[in-house]
């Protein structure tokens, strides 16, 4: 991440997301201010707080790509919550901090992965021991056994299958094993909607005096293999680290998605499920403003957490969100409808491609097919096309058009010799186009 400026930024982003230049830049900065802000002088740095953007647009146009992209780039811990899940406080249902403790569980799983890493040699070699004990376990000597020579006998053995299961020779053999679930605690807490987070921890050193569910199974070696190499990294990872790290990963790198936002703004209707919606606003306000919330890992600062939203606002307007949300979220970006060009080019260009999904699977069957330059364009213009007749989906409509296009090559295909298929203009018009006239046809079709 050090190393990518936001010109790299958008460039990694144009591999996969057409057009929308403008929104790119913008999480661009954001994502480069994180790495500025590091780099500041410490009295400064905690008064840096970032800048939060909201993204509107129609649907299918790349709002939540584009922030899914950035997480990856940047390596950061990222979630996408969609907005009308939560409820005022008050209500039955999720309350808003559980956004910022499922970042907090993604954090410790992503730390948990850099940890599992670092100790996989260790924790290979202790299994491979274990493995290695199990395949040959222990037979006590009797009174005239010379004791030197059987252990001498036994490590020779030893080395000989720890060779053989390096060669993965025994994989398919049959061995018992016997795994440990976590300890259980004498008191079971069976909690409601909102205490999700509700656990029982233990003193240091009380966990071992609990009893712990033991199971026999038998596995094959291969699977005994996978099984004791995660125990043995568990042993070997400092958890307590762990939680440290995560926790300040979230506060300094965090990321936070929240989708339809719009569907939360203006008072709407003062009965039914509508009457919390300006309620969710002011929840989620002090969390964007930063807070500290609860979890059962510790106190989690939210302050300098990157919160991106987005929304359709087809009936709301940004306007129509409380002020003081407004005020939260400087950074506004509208991503523009596609044209027909940006559906030739998301045909062809992102590294994952519609048409590069189809060849592939099409070629797990043995089979190759070909697109022609005219076929891109007629699909491009019939996806435009009922996108400007219809709900306007963006993006997505061109898989409901593939579909179509393609639902008897795909069913046919595992009885049918063809071993080469060729996709051309004609092809397409054929296919799709007395569909498209018809719109109640395309209604349900398309």
């Amino acid at each position: 991440m050090e190393e990518l400026t936001p010109r790299q930024i958008v460039e990694e982003l144009d591999r996969y997301i057409i057009g929308q230049d403008e929104a790119k830049r913008s999480v661009a900065i954001a994502l480069r201010n994180r790495w500025r802000r590091k780099r500041v002088d410490e009295s400064l740095r905690d008064e840096i707080l970032p800048n939060n953007i909201i993204m509107h647009g129609p649907t299918g146009v790349g709002k939540t790509e584009v922030a899914r992209r950035l997480a990856r780039l940047a390596q950061a811990p990222f979630i996408k919550v969609e907005a009308t899940k939560y409820t005022e406080v008050g209500y039955v249902g999720r309350d808003v901090e559980s956004m910022v403790r499922d970042l907090v569980e993604i954090s410790i799983n992503m730390e948990k992965e850099k940890e599992y890493t670092k100790v996989e040699e260790r924790a290979r070699e202790m299994a491979t021991e274990r493995l290695v004990d199990l395949l040959l376990p222990r037979v006590r000597s009797g009174p005239v056994d010379d004791g030197g020579d059987v252990e001498e006998r036994r490590s020779r053995t030893k080395e000989k299958l720890k060779e053989k299961l390096l060669h993965g020779d025994l994989d398919m053999r049959e061995v018992k094993i016997e795994t440990e679930g976590p300890a259980k605690p004498f008191i079971e807490i069976f909690s409601n909607a909102g205490l999700e987070e509700m656990g029982v921890k233990f003193p240091p050193g009380l966990e071992h005096l609990m009893p712990r569910q033991k199971k026999g199974r038998r596995v094959t070696v291969e699977e005994a293999k996978k099984m004791l190499m995660q125990e043995e990294k568990e042993k070997l990872v400092d958890m307590d680290r762990v939680v440290s790290h995560a926790i300040k990963f979230v506060e300094e790198s965090g990321i936070i998605f929240i989708d339809e936002i719009d569907k939360i703004a203006g008072s709407g209707s003062k009965h039914g499920p509508d009457v919390s919606r300006e309620g969710v606003q002011r929840d989620i306000l002090p969390i964007v403003e930063g807070c500290s919330v609860n979890t059962k890992y510790g106190v989690v600062k939210t302050d300098h957490i990157l919160f991106i939203a987005a929304g359709a606002f087809h009936i709301a307007k940004p306007s129509d969100l409380v002020p003081e949300l407004q005020g939260r979220f400087p950074i506004r970006v509208e991503f523009k409808p596609l044209t027909e060009r940006d559906f030739e080019r998301i045909l062809l260009e992102p590294q994952n491609a519609l048409l590069k999904q189809y060849t592939a699977l099409i070629e797990s069957e043995g089979c190759s097919i070909r697109f022609s330059r005219g076929a891109v364009s007629e699909i491009a213009k019939m996806a435009y096309r009922v996108n400007q007749k219809m709900e306007n989906i963006g993006a997505r409509r061109l898989h409901t058009i593939l579909t179509t296009l393609l639902e008897d090559i795909l069913f046919e295909l595992p009885d049918s010799r063809k071993r080469k298929i060729v996709i051309d203009a004609r092809t397409v018009r054929t296919k799709l186009e007395e569909i498209v006239k018809d719109e109640d046809l395309a209604r349900y079709i398309l």
